[in-house]
């Protein structure tokens, strides 16, 4: 039987061994940490969570270890490694991707989940009074499952909001930014890049949002709901190119024809925004999976990011 040995037992070169030994099994251990990560495929889902209501999805479980890929190290500027949001690694982007970000000319933000912490038409819906209707052809419209002017137009007709009603809204409502979207517009104006705000939003709703970052209300592109002379709902401008679907594209190509900007980044969350990298316009789409994380869209993306850190951080 073991003898266990109480403090008053040992005496004290006893208690310096027993010190000496303790200190040396901490030092030769090794704790692998596990890290949930949001954008590995083909592997076992687990449940994942965070302390955000908003951002809890099913992501893979990995080990993750020191990477031996040459594209996983940064470029000129410093290196990077994954920043972490919560329990979510942002991905470390190839040399390729890092470069492309570094010199890129323009940068155009979606608003809604990205710039915003919050999908602009779900909260004025939910101000009237139709809230969980709306939301859910929003997570259908950017989730790709049906086209945007048919999301845009079936969401308006289940709460048509007045102009008193909007007004209203912008007062008691005001914009809820995501962490670090200032600092990270800041650096990029600092660096000589130009900002544009690219929305399926509305325009009454996204210029505050411009206001506070100090992008150029010429730099907006975004929708426009119409009001009678009443004030009553009248519909929305459907000669805004984002007001259907391919409309976030046709912004990006004529950003990038007018001020002839040789390198475009697109920053957001919904298919709507992956449909900007294409040739002629985007040339490298990041995925901002902070506020709301879509599986068939960060997939599909350049560089995955839950915070917007090593975007700041590379830029220095």
């Amino acid at each position: 039987m073991m003898q266990i040995l109480q403090p008053k037992d040992l005496s004290l070169p006893h208690l310096r061994i027993v010190h000496r030994n303790l200190m040396e099994g901490l030092i030769c251990s090794r704790i692998i940490p596990i890290r949930a990560y949001g954008n590995q495929r083909n592997t076992p889902f687990f449940p994942s969570y965070t302390s955000s209501k908003r951002r809890i999805f099913y992501g893979p479980i990995r080990m993750m270890g020191p990477s031996t890929s040459p594209n996983s190290k940064a470029g000129s500027i410093k290196p990077l490694t994954a920043s972490s949001s919560d329990l979510f690694d942002n991905t470390l982007p190839s040399k390729e991707v890092l470069d492309l970000w570094q010199k890129a000319e323009a940068v155009c933000f979606d608003v809604d989940s990205t710039v915003c912490m919050d999908e602009g038409i779900d909260e004025l819906a939910e101000f009237c009074g139709a809230g969980k209707a709306v939301a859910e052809w929003t997570a259908r419209a950017m989730g790709g499952s049906v086209p945007f002017e048919e999301a845009l137009a079936a969401r308006l007709s289940l709460f048509k909001p007045s102009l008193s009603t909007v007004e209203d809204f912008l007062e008691k409502r005001p914009p809820k930014l995501s962490p670090g979207i200032m600092e990270l517009v800041e650096k990029l104006k600092g660096s000589g890049k130009d900002v544009y705000l690219i929305s399926g939003g509305f325009r009454q709703m996204i210029n505050p949002v411009a206001s506070i970052l100090g992008v150029k209300p010429e730099n907006i592109f975004a929708n426009q709901l119409l009001f009678k002379s009443s004030g009553e709902f009248a519909g929305f401008d459907a000669n805004e190119p984002t007001s259907r679907s391919g409309g976030k594209p046709t912004a990006v190509e004529l950003i990038r024809k007018t001020h002839e900007y040789k390198t475009v980044v697109m920053i957001g969350d919904g298919a709507t925004d992956l449909e900007a990298r294409r040739p002629g316009c985007a040339d490298l789409f990041i995925c901002y999976g902070g506020v709301q994380l879509r599986e068939a869209v960060s997939s599909k993306a350049d560089w995955l990011v839950f915070n917007f850190k090593d975007l700041i951080n590379s830029l220095e």
